[in-house]
């Protein structure tokens, strides 16, 4: 069943009944926006005054075992964070002429055009046009993917979170599987549309799926305090409704390496660096004005977008990235809200490798496995569109370029 022969309604709504007739829920929301309006003054100040909204860290700093306490505690509050020279600039820029070429030499571009409409996972977005490229399999990508480097960011991220769980530790965060994703590639002048403010990971499902109701348990029954956003409890066990570009992986952080420099007005990402702003969009959705039968703009199989009129109060906070280099890799949790820029004003390709970071965990091998045989067959991973573009291309990647790593990343060992 896809999302539009899907009604969701009904479940929605009781849900809400549930939700709502055990908890002040109006109560709930003026402390949470009260709270927020603070937070989003801090972050708008320190934009004001021209100092960086999201966290930076060199990646020796990572490597050497280096950060600081207090480092890791403003990552935590802000969700999100950027690691500067996981890769080597040079690296960085072979490989952005390299899938330049790949592309380019396999004519995707004109096959393109014969399968447009085939993923409308951000369909329902506003501006919805986030010039993503449907391979997954060239050599960058799972060069990069592989590198020791991206391991021993990925440990270092993982290990912000609290693993502790009723049933023994949720994930291993020493431990990954590869989560294949695609690439941005936006020309210099572009002003097409590029995504509205939203949320992966799950839509109406965080209000509706039982393991979600578990993870915000402290959101919907007003212990705002207490609610950590790194505990990892419940987080391998949520249901996301199944269609095209929803994960079926659990990511501690959904992240990118830029292969291009890019920042403010190049079009590129813009984050709401405020780790528990979730709160905000729960408990927003659970008041009167909302029907019953609805969550703002959740919608099974479709981002959960975010914007001014349904969440005037954090709105303001999104904000672009600080400029990055080649080989520096940005980062940030499954629920912070995020967004691309309208407007690529600069006179490069804005150009990125997504990867996360997804432990190793029940859930995550099982998709692994999966995704492994799509890899030897060239096509695309199981999550997105069954567009297949690179079963046929030349110069993709196999698992003769695997190593060791890389392999047990991919669950071919």
């Amino acid at each position: 069943m896809n999302s539009n022969e899907f009604d969701p309604a009904p479940f929605i709504a009781a849900a809400k009944k549930s939700l709502k007739s055990n908890n002040d829920v109006t109560g709930h929301f003026a402390s949470c926006r009260d709270t927020m309006r603070r937070s989003v003054q801090e972050v708008t100040d320190l934009r004001a005054h021209g100092k960086p909204v999201v966290p930076e860290l060199a990646y020796s700093t990572i490597s050497d075992n280096k950060v600081s306490a207090k480092e890791i505690r403003q990552i935590r509050k802000r969700g999100c964070l950027i690691v500067r020279g996981v890769f080597d600039s040079g690296q960085a820029n072979d490989w952005n002429v390299e899938l330049g070429q790949y592309l380019d030499e396999n004519n995707y571009y004109e096959k393109a055009k014969e399968k447009a409409g085939l993923d409308d996972y951000f369909g329902d977005l506003k501006d919805a046009k986030p010039q993503i490229f449907g391979v997954y399999w060239s050599r960058p990508q799972v060069l990069a993917r592989q590198a020791e480097s991206m391991s021993v960011t990925k440990r270092f991220l993982n290990h912000l979170w609290d693993t502790a769980a009723p049933a023994g530790p949720e994930f291993d965060p020493d431990h990954d599987f590869s989560y294949a994703d695609r690439t941005r590639r936006r020309a210099p002048g572009d002003t097409t549309l590029g995504l509205s403010p939203h949320m992966d990971a799950g839509s109406y499902e965080r209000w509706v799926d039982p393991a979600f109701q578990q993870i915000y348990k402290k959101i919907f029954n007003g212990e705002l305090d207490q609610y950590d956003p790194w505990r990892g409890a419940y987080r391998t066990q949520t249901r996301e409704f199944d269609s095209p570009a929803v994960s079926s992986m659990f990511r501690t952080f959904q992240g990118w390496t830029a292969l291009t420099e890019q920042g403010p007005g190049d079009g590129t990402l813009q984050l709401l660096p405020i780790a528990n702003a979730i709160s905000y969009v729960l408990l927003r959705a659970l008041q009167d004005d909302v029907p019953d039968n609805k969550l703002c703009l959740a919608k099974p199989g479709r981002a959960l977008g975010v914007n001014k009129d349904w969440h005037p109060d954090i709105y303001d906070a999104i904000s672009t990235i600080q400029t990055v280099e080649p080989g520096d890799t940005v980062w940030w949790h499954p629920d912070v809200i995020h967004a691309v820029g309208n407007e690529h004003n600069g006179d490069e390709f804005a150009s990125v490798i997504y990867i996360g970071a997804s432990p190793a965990c029940a859930k995550n091998e099982a998709y692994a496995r999966r995704q492994a045989v799509h890899f030897k067959q060239g096509r695309s991973a199981p999550d997105f569109a069954a567009e297949d573009y690179e079963v046929d291309f030349k110069g993709r990647a196999t698992v003769d370029d695997l190593t060791d790593l890389g392999k047990r990343q991919m669950g071919v060992l």
